[in-house]
């Protein structure tokens, strides 16, 4: 995406000067979360007839195949609520000298949980600048994904990376720490967005090392902590004496598969209005609701890797258009449990 640098406020101005050029968003680095911010996701205009020279519609098509491998991201019940909470605890914690509380967002896989953690690190991060338009160096937002089998240096190198700090072999603990408080606390760092935390188990002595990591950098880091794992309450990290103190500190939204009902039709509506087909019949996804309901199982993560496939397959193959049968064509993931035939 080419940004005009002269209709940006001053932070978006810098931050687009010093994102990461190479298109590739990793969310775990600071150059990849501040691409990630600042990209608004706008659909591509649709215009009545594609570009009719060679070179001019094949940039079109990639226009429209990056638009759709994407789409827009859809605020649901689970991000509203996620952002509501969220936000809230970080005035609550602006002051706190201690005690600070957190959130947990816990559920099945393919529920939105990422999505609503990262929506949450967005929102925050462009309140942040819209407060403090100057701030250019804070970094009001952190993300980082727990590695399997954590350990204590493997969270605090987590830190360190995101924030650009050097890490070396030789590089002990307390300095990893220091240096990430330091830096935090000058870039007045206010929401720490910590992923996949269900790979931390209280069980095993790694494990709860690396809690305890976590618990020490919630202490000297002012910032409010939101952890985001799959059946976080069954994962061990609420258990003992450790996960006694989690579960007192940190409050829990929970993310499942839709029921059919009238905000799936609504989620299906506003996919549908993202396509950029030249060839869709608007309201086609409303109307496959109990079909698509049963393909996916109500699995934001699974209609939205459908719907993404179908729609990248019909610019490939020239049909832009989606159809129950080139759905039905697409192949997802093996967890989607119910695959109907499509109808004659």
């Amino acid at each position: 995406m080419v940004t005009n640098r002269r209709t940006l406020d001053p932070w978006r101005r810098w931050a687009a000067d010093t994102a990461d050029e190479t298109g590739v968003r990793q969310l775990t680095t600071l150059s990849g979360w501040r691409r990630f911010v600042l990209d608004d996701a706008v659909p591509p205009d649709l215009p009545a007839a594609p570009p009719a020279d060679a070179t001019g519609r094949r940039t079109y098509d990639e226009a429209r195949l990056a638009h759709h491998s994407r789409l827009v991201v859809i605020t649901t019940s689970a991000i509203r609520q996620v952002i509501t909470q969220g936000r809230r605890l970080t005035y609550i914690n602006r002051f706190a000298d201690f005690g600070r509380g957190g959130l947990i967002i816990s559920g099945p896989a393919r529920t939105g949980k990422t999505t609503a953690l990262t929506q949450l690190g967005k929102t925050i991060e462009l309140v942040h600048h819209q407060r403090f338009p100057h701030g250019h160096t804070d970094i009001p937002a952190l993300y980082i994904t727990t590695p399997p089998a954590a350990t204590h240096r493997m969270i605090a190198v987590e830190f360190a990376r995101f924030l650009g700090l050097p890490v070396f072999g030789k590089s002990n603990m307390t300095d990893i720490v220091e240096a990430v408080c330091g830096v935090c606390v000058d870039a007045r760092t206010s929401l720490v967005c910590v992923d996949e935390i269900h790979n931390i188990s209280l069980s095993t002595r790694y494990g709860a090392e690396a809690s305890d990591t976590l618990k020490y950098f919630a202490e000297r880091i002012p910032a409010t902590f939101v952890y985001a794992g799959i059946d976080v309450e069954r994962a061990g990290l609420l258990s003992g004496p450790r996960g006694e103190q989690i579960a007192g500190r940190f409050g829990m939204i929970r993310t499942s598969a839709f029921p059919p009902g009238q905000e799936w039709t609504a989620l299906l509506a506003a996919v549908d209005d993202s396509l950029r087909l030249h060839q869709h019949t608007p309201g086609t996804l409303p109307g496959l609701n109990k079909y698509l309901h049963q393909r996916t199982g109500g699995m934001i993560g699974s209609l939205l890797r459908l719907i993404r496939s179908a729609a990248i397959q019909a610019i490939l193959d020239g049909s832009e258009q989606l159809t129950r049968q080139s759905l039905h064509d697409i192949n997802i993931d093996t967890a989607a449990d119910y695959v109907p035939a499509p109808s004659s």
